[in-house]
């Protein structure tokens, strides 16, 4: 590796010219003003038992919604282009709501920064859960008017825009195995969720586009699977979860089909629907953190990243030997990012548009956070690869600016450049946000 426990010990590599450096948040994990929008799945999945780690809540979380103006200055400090942050469906449902999204877009033109929303960062509306939520045809219709509602608004001055982020997340966390909102634990009768998502997605972009809109993606979270050994049983195994995690949500909007055995457990008019999934898109978003290997099941439950894995899937996940972790147990492995990379351009070929890094990043405590530099730099070489090798890769954006509201873990894991005390909500640049800024001056 070029980086050491001290940081990089040689320039990160230069970059193409007009290439976007970002960082990425989402509204629910920093903006708190829960009293100023309408509540969401995460409000009503907090307020259950046992739920959240630590029993915290996004009530107040980074207060944003407040200190965007100090949260935008910290932005301009670091030289990124652009920022990545979500819209919070609730909000603009509540009176006013869409203000303060006007005024965080005119906060960031102002300072020369790129507003980069997505549309949908897993904070459903509640009452749109109560109707169906995303197990309803209906809900991706609702999307749709919603993103129109929102582009409408502020598409005079955004020219970058994300439908949804991680569908396959939020399928199998909150829908399959319940350990996120909205808590359902209903396995394989989650497909529908996840149908009903990509159609969202579809009907968002066609929406979009008819508002004017002219640069949309979608950021879906990929990783290699890597086999737990050369046995048939095992790679069987790796294969299906690959399926699952990474084709099921790629294939439809790339290649405008299910992988096969998987569009007929899907709801609806599925080929019609399919057309509407395929809207063409202008540059495909990758949120990677980690290689995952795979095995065939071992009879028991798993823990794996947080996540417990209950024994009847028809896979294991196993531990990654010979690689350093994150606070949270991920393996780092920056050559993943390379892998992944190469095999999506020579399994899409020419029905792959530009892609985005929407997401890499990890979680360390501290603020002299070497880890997170050293992680960083490998993984900005790993990218440089992947360049090399001739995959068309236009931006880049780490994950995430502030420490913040982690999901389920509440406030346990701190994946942001800038510390965040939640008790009085100073923010503190950490020693890899001063290293990325130093970075970024070098670039084009």
């Amino acid at each position: 590796m070029a980086s050491d426990a001290r940081g990089a010990t040689n320039p990160v590599p230069q970059f193409p010219d007009g290439f976007l450096w970002g960082v990425s948040t989402s509204a629910h994990q920093i903006e708190g003003a829960a009293d100023k929008r309408e509540p969401s799945v995460w409000d009503a999945f907090t307020e259950e038992p046992g739920r959240i780690k630590d029993g915290s809540t996004a009530a107040v979380a980074c207060d944003h919604y407040h200190r965007y103006p100090e949260d935008v200055a910290l932005l301009h400090d670091l030289g990124v282009g652009a920022y990545r942050f979500s819209i919070s469906w609730p909000r603009v449902l509540s009176p006013g709501g869409l203000d303060f999204y006007d005024r965080l877009v005119d906060e960031l033109v102002a300072a020369g920064i790129r507003p980069v929303p997505t549309l949908f960062h897993w904070d459903l509306p509640l009452a749109v859960d109560k109707e169906g939520g995303w197990l309803n045809r209906d809900t991706a219709e609702r999307f749709a008017e919603y993103a129109a509602v929102v582009a409408e608004r502020l598409g005079d001055r955004i020219t970058k825009w994300i439908t949804l982020n991680e569908p396959a997340e939020h399928t199998l966390l909150g829908h399959a195995l319940g350990t996120h909102a909205p808590g359902k634990q209903l396995m394989f009768d989650a497909l529908p969720a996840a149908h009903h998502q990509l159609l969202a997605h579809g009907l968002a972009v066609r929406a979009l586009r008819a508002a004017g809109v002219t640069d949309i993606g979608i950021a879906n979270s990929h990783g290699p699977t890597w086999p737990a050994s050369d046995e048939a049983a095992d790679v069987e195994a790796a294969g299906f979860y690959d399926l699952l995690l990474n084709r099921l949500f790629a294939d439809p909007v790339l290649l405008g089909q299910y992988p096969e055995g998987l569009g007929e457990l899907m709801p609806g008019d599925v080929d019609a629907d399919l057309k509407v999934i395929a809207e063409p898109l202008d540059w495909y978003g990758i949120n990677y953190y980690a290689p995952t290997r795979v095995g065939a099941p071992q009879g028991a439950d798993i823990q794996f990243g947080g996540f417990t894995l209950p024994a009847e899937l028809p896979f294991s996940v196993r531990e990654i030997e010979g690689y350093p972790v994150t606070d949270f147990g991920w393996p780092v492995a920056p050559e993943g990012l390379t892998e992944l990379l190469t095999s999506f351009r020579d399994r899409y070929g020419d029905r792959l548009p530009p892609i985005v890094i929407t997401e890499n990043g990890c979680s360390y405590e501290g603020i002299d956070d070497q880890e997170r530099i050293a992680f960083l730099d490998g993984h900005l070489r790993a990218l440089h690869r992947a360049l090399e090798a001739g995959v068309d890769v236009r931006g880049y954006f780490v994950w995430s600016l502030l420490d913040n509201f982690e999901w389920a873990e509440g406030y346990a894991r701190r994946f942001g450049l800038v510390h965040v005390d939640f008790d009085t909500l100073e923010r503190t640049p950490k020693a890899s946000y001063g290293w990325l800024r130093d970075v970024l001056r070098t670039q084009p």
